[in-house]
């Protein structure tokens, strides 16, 4: 899949560099320095030059970027890219310059245990955690124990998680979330859980009975369409086709147990309804009413609105209608209104404004826009 793994700060300099394969040299770094980092018309995360393709990703001050020579599976070359982001974080917290400076030794384990020859390995965060240690995460077993479990962890069936954790009190938490844009009417969800359980449990999640994916079966009464849906690999995929169970092992810890995309049948939690008319050059006046789509036993919380203004604006006057200036819980059936004023600066030379959309935050609990729910 890969021939090489990099990691640059924002200036350029190489902070990571890993060779899987002799048919790259060192230097191609140099490439990506001068075409991507130093260039201001980059606009996508995949260039190809020749036949060398670079896939790279932006997270914080620095850039994570996997070179292939092969026509290799896009979606699987940032997979890996963002898993190596994940298990950093992990690690260490966060993912910046500093920290990859800090943690440049214990980065260089991690990328030749998860990456061999260039194809992805086992990246599960437990497992690795187990024989690439740092000072939080050491194991007090002695090193011979120790390594005979993470040997038939790392070969088992189940190398996710090991067979002998025990707590004193079993729990399992389950969160459930979607973020929706209006412009597409689309929800990109996932479900969230963190497991504490003894032994090798065996947890079963139920979803909606009329839950279809299959494009074939669609236009049922009442169904949740998913357009697709990706699973942890502890699930076990034969029994979810059969009955819409998510049976599994979980990992001990926090996961991700499921993501899907649906763009059908979406239900919008808040509706923005704006109005913005533009006089003459030196103002722009906005008449914004937000309305909520959900019942009264329902709130939104953390309810944010941003207004895009032109780029020449001096100053911005908000005057609230109805309701409050700052809504610490937004309830079901209720409208929010306010109007407002942009104040323009004159320019040379008068440009077109595009009007950006607006963008809403906001988080709704037992509130789900897909329609998709836990049964059991």
């Amino acid at each position: 899949m890969g021939t090489a793994f990099f990691i640059f700060n924002q200036k350029g300099e190489l902070l990571i560099s890993r060779l899987y394969r002799p048919d790259l040299r060192r230097s191609i770094a140099d490439v990506f320095r001068i075409q991507v980092i130093s260039s201001s018309d980059v606009r996508t995360p995949i260039i190809t030059l020749g036949s060398t393709s670079f896939f790279h990703v932006r997270v914080n001050n620095v850039y994570v970027v996997a070179v292939t020579k092969n026509n290799a599976n896009a979606a699987l070359v940032f997979e890996f890219c963002y898993r190596v982001i994940s298990i950093c974080k992990s690690y260490f917290g966060k993912v910046d310059e500093e920290c990859v400076k800090n943690n440049f030794v214990l980065i260089y384990e991690l990328i030749d245990e998860i990456n061999d020859f260039g194809y992805p390995q086992n990246s599960e965060i437990d497992t690795l955690k187990g024989y690439i240690t740092t000072e939080s995460v050491r194991s007090s077993h002695s090193i011979a124990e120790e390594s005979s479990k993470i040997t038939t962890q790392a070969t088992g069936v189940t190398s996710w998680r090991r067979a002998d954790v025990k707590y004193k009190k079993n729990e399992a938490f389950v969160t459930m979330s979607a973020k929706g844009t209006v412009l597409r009417a689309d929800v990109d969800g996932h479900i969230q859980m963190r497991a504490y359980l003894s032994g090798m449990p065996e947890c079963k999640f139920g979803l909606n009975d009329k839950l279809v994916i299959d494009r074939s079966e669609r236009g049922a009464i009442d169904a949740v369409e998913l357009d697709d849906c990706r699973f942890h690999q502890c699930v076990r995929l034969n029994e979810f086709d059969s009955t819409r169970t998510i049976s599994f092992i979980p990992p001990d810890g926090e996961f991700e147990l499921m993501t899907y995309r649906a763009t059908s049948n979406v239900k919008l939690p808040l509706r923005v309804i704006p109005t913005v008319n533009e006089v003459g050059t030196s103002q722009v006046t906005y008449h914004v009413v937000v309305k909520t789509n959900f019942g009264n036993k329902l709130s939104a919380t953390n309810v944010v609105l941003r207004i895009p203004t032109p780029l020449n604006t001096t100053g911005v006057d908000c005057k609230v209608q109805t309701g409050k200036a700052k809504v610490p819980r937004f309830q079901g059936g209720q409208e929010l209104t306010f109007n407002a004023t942009a104040q323009l600066t004159s320019t040379t030379t008068r440009q077109v404004w595009a009007r950006p959309p607006i963008d809403v935050d906001f988080q709704v609990l037992m509130f789900t826009a897909s329609g998709l729910l836990c049964g059991f």
